[in-house]
This record gives structure tokens, C-alpha cells and sequence, in this order.
């Protein structure tokens, strides 16, 4: 007999990596989740048949939401706020459920989301604005120009002068900024990691960083974060020049050669400066739009909303503004 295991056994899973990786701390939270995922499991089983994750289909969730509009009010069922909220996390416990037994994650939600934009839009854009990101050309463009300042095996004599002319302020700047669009990282991100945050252990290339990892960070939690292969081979310049140079202390990204630390405003005008260089508007949303950019192509890739959750250090409630951008058409790099 069918007991509802499977479907107990893949909450639970998915909660204890949430736990592990620190994005549901609150206990109050985790009871909340508990009795939404318990009405939707209790709606499977009633079901004949009943009503399995692997098999989970839009008709269902019609289904199952047309049920909800029979019960009270009284407990904010008929929300659009609220609905949302639980298609959520029907999607990420099943997208977890997938990734678990290695097959290829149920759209179901993402697709009944898609014909429901009452529901899909339920969160108000005042609130929770779309993010802005570059263009597939944009991305491209300022990859080409950040990599640059890199050196490349078989390097002409001119080639390699102009190289050898990057100042390590310059350098310092343009891999900064490779952080935040090959790894997702924050502006505060990249002023608080130390020499020690690059990780090549475990990499393919010896010696070449292929993950960084971020300590906490106001709001931000400590993590890992894998590296783009452009941004890494960035990164590992920048780390032989940083030695040659002879700069003190252990900040990765110091303001100067005694090794001060970047103050905010400093980080936030090179930032600035470097991005209209590459041709590209920095926008009020100044580098955070490499961020988003990151978290856009990483998501179109496959990765699930929790795995990219955790790489950016935010709760996964902080994706949906992501969500409604991969609903579009947009496309990014």
C-alpha cells in the first residue's frame, strides 16, 4: 500500500540540505513549510491513483488547486501570495527529488506557473523589481575585454608589452569584476575575500582556481561558489601579479600596495569605470547586474533554484525575481 513515503522521505531530504547549507535557519520557517508540503502529499494520496512526484503533471496541480478553493479562507488558501508560495516549494522539493535519483527535473510547476500569470505574478514588481542583466553580446563583449588583461601562450612581442603596460590596479579591477560576472559574487563579495579564497585543489588545471570561497558577509552567509575557466585563468594572473608585486596583508583585492583595504565607494567608481570602458552602461544597479547575469545562465543551464541559491549566498525565496525573467524570453550568457 501506498503510504506517502517516497513523497515524506523527499521533504525531508530537501530540508536537511537547506538546513546544511544555512538557507532555513528558523524554526517557525521550517514548520511552515512542513504544513504546506503536508496538504499537498495529503492531496496525493487521496488521489486514485495516487498521485506520485515523478509522474507529477500540470493537470494535476489544476486539479489540486481547484480542491483548495473548497476549503476556509480563513488560512489564506485561496492567496494568490499564498499559492505561489507553495508552488515554490512543490518545485524545489521535487527538482531536489530529481537531482537525488539522477533523473531529469519535472517542468510541472514551471509549466502550470506559465498559464497562470495571476498567480505567477503575484508578488508585486514594486516590491520585487526584475534584475537587470547583459545581453548574450553584452556578456560576451565584456568577457572578450576583461580577458585581455590575461596573457595567452604564443604572444607576440607587441602582445605581450601591452600586457606588461596593465598596471595592477587595472588588473585588480578587471578580475574583480570577472568575479562577480564568472562567479555571482556581491560587490561586498569581492572586498571581503582574502588570499586564501581561491580554491585550485581539485581543480583540472594545476594551480588554476576553479571555486571560491566567500566568508560571511553582512546578510550573506560563508560559502563556495565555482569559477567560470575565463574568470579562473583571470584569477590566477592576478594572483601571480598580486605576489610579484609584493603586496602586503591579505586582502585578495587591496586599495593599495600596503594592502588597505577597497573601501566601497573606491571598489564601486573602478567598477564603474571598467564597465564603461568595456563599452557597457553601468546602470543604477551599478556591478550587480554581473550578478544577476550569473545567476540567470546558471539557472537556463539546469542548475537547480537551491544549488544557485546557495552559490549567491540568498534564501531561495530571493530567486522568484529570477523566475519571472526565465518565464520571458530573455537570454543571457
Amino acid at each position: 500500500m501506498h503510504t506517502g513515503e517516497a513523497h515524506r522521505l523527499a521533504f525531508d531530504r530537501w530540508l536537511a540540505d537547506q538546513q546544511a547549507a544555512g538557507s532555513l535557519r528558523q524554526n517557525a520557517s521550517i514548520a511552515v513549510y512542513r504544513d504546506m508540503w503536508g496538504s499537498f502529499v495529503a492531496w496525493c494520496l487521496g488521489q486514485v491513483p495516487i498521485v506520485d512526484l515523478d509522474t507529477l503533471a500540470t493537470s494535476d496541480l489544476e486539479a489540486f488547486q481547484a480542491a483548495r478553493y473548497g476549503m476556509k479562507a480563513a488560512d489564506q488558501s485561496l492567496s494568490p501570495r499564498h499559492a505561489l508560495r507553495l508552488m515554490r516549494l512543490i518545485d524545489r522539493v521535487i527538482r531536489h527529488h530529481a537531482a537525488d535519483i539522477g533523473v531529469a527535473p519535472n517542468t510541472a510547476v514551471f509549466d502550470w506557473l506559465r498559464a497562470h500569470p495571476e498567480i505567477r505574478y503575484a508578488e508585486s514588481a514594486v516590491a520585487d523589481p526584475l534584475p537587470e542583466f547583459l545581453s548574450v553580446g553584452e556578456a560576451r563583449r565584456l568577457i572578450t575585454f576583461l580577458s585581455e588583461a590575461r596573457p595567452r601562450p604564443g604572444l607576440s612581442a607587441s602582445r605581450r608589452h601591452a600586457h606588461r603596460a596593465f598596471s595592477w590596479q587595472q588588473l585588480r579591477n578587471r578580475t574583480a569584476l570577472a568575479l562577480q560576472l564568472g562567479a555571482g559574487l556581491a560587490p561586498g563579495d569581492v572586498r571581503a575575500l582574502d588570499v586564501h579564497a581561491p580554491i585550485s585543489t581539485g581543480g583540472r588545471i594545476r594551480d588554476r582556481p576553479w571555486k571560491v570561497a566567500v566568508p560571511g558577509n553582512g546578510n550573506l552567509p560563508a560559502r563556495e561558489t565555482p569559477i567560470a575557466p575565463w574568470a579562473g585563468e583571470l584569477l590566477e594572473h592576478w594572483l601571480q601579479v598580486r605576489t610579484e608585486a609584493h603586496i602586503p596583508g591579505d586582502r585578495l583585492f587591496p586599495s593599495t600596495s600596503t594592502g588597505k583595504p577597497w573601501s566601497k565607494e573606491a571598489h564601486y567608481k573602478a567598477a564603474k569605470a571598467v564597465l564603461e570602458e568595456a563599452g557597457l552602461e553601468a546602470g543604477e544597479g551599478g556591478s550587480f547586474k554581473l550578478r544577476h547575469t550569473f545567476a540567470l545562465r546558471q539557472l537556463r543551464r539546469g542548475t537547480s533554484v537551491d544549488e544557485v541559491a546557495r552559490w549567491l549566498g540568498v534564501d531561495p525565496e530571493a530567486m522568484a525575481k529570477y523566475s519571472r525573467v526565465l518565464i520571458g524570453p530573455a537570454d543571457v550568457v
